[in-house]
């Protein structure tokens, strides 16, 4: 039993191609106010909606638990966009896979981020008291892609009946 191949559609390219161009934007802000305090990005709209300071923040680097459980050297506290990097890519290529491991794997990894979206979003509102454009994008992104993976897990079942 070899691989196949198949074309990832539309929408799942669409969809992780926007979350990583999203993902390396958050990266450029996150260096960009390394660099310089009072750089302001794009999407730092006002007080209240500003994506650089969400980025900064304890929980824009390995969640905000890294650091606390391995410490912050480890290898494992990035920024959380490298995650989404990893994410997205790793979403379109098993999105090509046409083996019932990948799909497995696509719906197992879009529900773990389906709970760091969710997580992240209840850190977002309830305790940064924010509103991140980027952020907010990004998991709907996310939503969109578990519910993508849902639909192509379930799609042989509907073919055999």
């Amino acid at each position: 039993m070899g691989l196949t191949w198949r074309r990832p559609g539309w929408v799942r390219l669409a969809l992780c191609v926007a979350g990583f161009a999203l993902s390396l934007y958050a990266l450029h802000v996150k260096a960009a106010r390394a660099r310089d305090r009072d750089y302001r990005a794009f999407c730092d709209v006002g007080a209240a909606i500003s994506c650089s300071r969400v980025f900064s923040s304890r929980w824009g680097r390995g969640f905000g638990l890294v650091e606390q459980v391995l410490g912050a050297d480890s290898v494992l506290n990035q920024s959380n966009s490298v995650f989404g990097c990893i994410f997205y890519t790793l979403q379109l290529l098993l999105g090509c896979l046409r083996e019932r491991w990948a799909s497995t794997l696509l719906v197992l990894s879009s529900l773990l981020s389906l709970i760091g979206s969710v997580y992240l979003a209840w850190i977002l509102f309830f305790v940064l008291y924010d509103l991140c454009i980027v952020c907010i994008t990004t998991y709907a992104i996310n939503v969109g892609l578990m519910l993508l993976s849902f639909q192509e897990v379930s799609e042989p079942k509907a073919k055999k009946q």
